[in-house]
């Protein structure tokens, strides 16, 4: 039987996971809405396919940015500082949330086997 210090450890933890677990799930919805919604924009201000739409966003917001494809009127390159900006800080968000969330999640594994033993 767990001790009574041990349980509420165990519920802090349990509290701290359940909360950076639904900044986790947000943070990935505001990234795949940035991803998502900028192939949306540069497939009709570039006229691109979803597919490349898809790959230029993704190439971009990882900043590794081949050259490949990039914007070639003033509309998309408008966008495209706008979509640089806010993107790279919605990515860098997650990426900082996944950190924390697999970090909790260790965290609430490893007390709650201690809890049951």
């Amino acid at each position: 039987m767990a001790d009574p210090k041990n349980q509420k450890d165990f519920e802090e933890i349990k509290s701290e996971y359940r909360a950076i677990h639904r900044q986790y799930l947000l943070s990935l919805a505001a990234a795949l809405i940035a991803l998502f919604g900028g192939a949306l924009v540069y497939k009709h201000l570039m006229h691109l396919s979803w597919l490349n739409a898809v790959y230029f966003c993704t190439v971009t917001l990882t900043t590794v940015g081949y050259g490949d494809i990039h914007p070639d009127n003033d509309s998309s390159k408008l966008f495209t500082i706008f979509y640089l900006f806010v993107g790279i800080a919605i990515i860098g968000s997650f990426i900082n949330v996944l950190i924390r969330h697999n970090v909790a999640r260790r965290e609430y594994r490893k007390a709650k086997r201690k809890n049951i033993i």
